[in-house]
């Protein structure tokens, strides 16, 4: 069961980072129970030389995924911090939107464990993938 749906989740990332410029984090498009899929389209600032999309970025892009499933399941708590991020890159990050799809591994009283997976114009074909940690308080 999840607390908070994809228009709740991106009401709330809005006011918690109200200095962020708008898409520079991506949104959450759909949420459900164990799972939520969030787009990035990012910009030339994204770019790294080569024109690919920088590793800083993709990283935000699945931290925000993360923190958003994690938000999805036990609801506003703006306080819930990311303790450990592991990324892995999968292939070149070619420009264009940026899609996630996070998966809850667990999630207990005190922490959170998810999977990221980064892709541009395949969900077979990650660019991609992270482990991601989340401390509840």
């Amino acid at each position: 069961m999840i607390r908070l749906d994809a228009d709740a989740l991106n009401e709330f990332m809005k006011q918690a980072f109200p200095h962020s410029e708008p898409g520079s984090r991506g949104y959450v498009i759909s949420a459900v129970p164990g799972h939520i899929q969030a787009r990035m389209d990012p910009n030339d600032k994204a770019l790294r030389p080569g024109g690919l999309i920088s590793g800083p970025t993709q990283m935000g892009f699945a931290d925000m995924a993360a923190y958003a499933l994690v938000l999805a399941h036990i609801g506003p708590v703006a306080m819930a911090v990311t303790s450990a991020l592991n990324y892995q890159f999968l292939r070149p990050c070619r420009p264009g939107p940026l899609f996630a799809d996070a998966h809850m591994l667990r999630l207990g009283k005190r922490l959170a464990v998810m999977d990221v997976r980064i892709w541009t114009d395949d969900a077979d074909r990650p660019v991609g993938q992270a482990n991601v940690t989340y401390a509840i308080p």
